[in-house]
């Protein structure tokens, strides 16, 4: 038992069949909305952070959050705040919210599913995230680096924020596949880039050019941030850390796969919306979609040459 999910055996890949959920959940770090400052997957990780420095247990903060991320797939930002201003009743939202986890969890293992759907109804704390939050989720992402070549950039960047919780929650889908603890994942994951509060990513050129200063410098800037933790989460997060180096561990694995797939996709987003059609846009995704006035749509878009006959 692993968390509450029960371990498998452990498999080399995850099933091809997950990345159109990894995609869908990596576009979080691209929604906002008018009500909210930042994407959400940058206010699930100050809300994940805030939670731990309040006391309450990874397992409770990783099945919530994970909840709040698969719903959200769905829903956008359509957050029970959301419904509760325009009057929606509270069970009646809950069942929204429960039906589009539910829809995005479809082809998962029964157990992950069953552990994250309890995180619909946990009790979250609210407190203010540690320092370093902030200054995760100001901090860009390098881009694309090698050494000797020049840098590629595709904006927006994500950020740190941004890419540390979707790894998280990427790590959770992951742990059955590697027979992995959800919760160390979790953790580890949050705290993987606890260095670039205080350096900025450079990305692999320039920790190659950073030489033996790599290391200690990475070590020091993480202890600096973690000083911002209780003694307790700080010391449970050091332990969480342990998987990071290396895939000697079913944890490392899917830790390793869930960073390796979310700093991909990343790029792959981008490269994807350059190559999509309009035909794809308006058949495939129905931009302009059935409803009153969708033959006089398609005939004004036909007159205008933006549809194929």
């Amino acid at each position: 038992m692993t968390d509450g999910v029960p371990a498998r055996p452990a498999a080399e890949v995850p099933p091809a069949a997950l990345l159109d959920l990894l995609r869908e959940l990596g576009d979080l770090k691209r929604v906002r909305s008018a009500a909210h400052d930042g994407s959400i997957s940058e206010r699930l990780f100050a809300h994940a952070w805030g939670w731990l420095v309040a006391g309450g247990g990874v397992a409770d903060v990783w099945r919530s959050v994970a909840a709040d991320a698969l719903a959200a797939t769905r829903l956008g930002d359509l957050d029970e705040a959301a419904f509760t201003a325009v009057g929606i009743p509270a069970e009646a939202a809950r069942d929204i919210r429960r039906r589009a986890l539910e829809e995005a969890c479809e082809g998962l293992p029964a157990a992950l599913v069953d552990a994250v759907v309890i995180g619909l109804d946990v009790e979250a704390v609210r407190e203010a995230p540690p320092p370093f939050v902030a200054r995760l989720a100001r901090q860009p992402r390098a881009g694309v680096t090698c050494p000797g070549r020049p840098r590629l950039l595709l904006e927006p960047p994500e950020n740190h924020a941004e890419h540390c919780l979707m790894t998280a929650v990427y790590g959770v889908i992951l742990s059955p596949t590697y027979g992995a603890d959800p919760g160390t994942v979790f953790l580890a994951s949050l705290a993987h880039h606890l260095h670039n509060v205080w350096l900025p990513d450079s990305g692999f050129a320039g920790e190659v050019l950073m030489g033996e200063h790599l290391e200690p410098a990475f070590a020091r800037a993480t202890e600096m941030s973690l000083a911002e933790l209780p003694d307790a989460l700080a010391a449970a997060t050091r332990t969480a850390r342990r998987i990071l180096p290396d895939d000697a561990t079913p944890e490392g694995r899917a830790f390793h796969a869930a960073d390796t797939l979310d700093r991909v996709l990343q790029i792959e987003q981008h490269l994807r919306a350059g190559k999509a059609t309009m035909r794809y846009v308006l058949h495939d995704m129905a931009l302009v979609h059935e409803g009153p006035v969708k033959t006089f749509q398609d005939r004004l878009l036909r007159a205008v040459g933006l549809l194929e006959p």
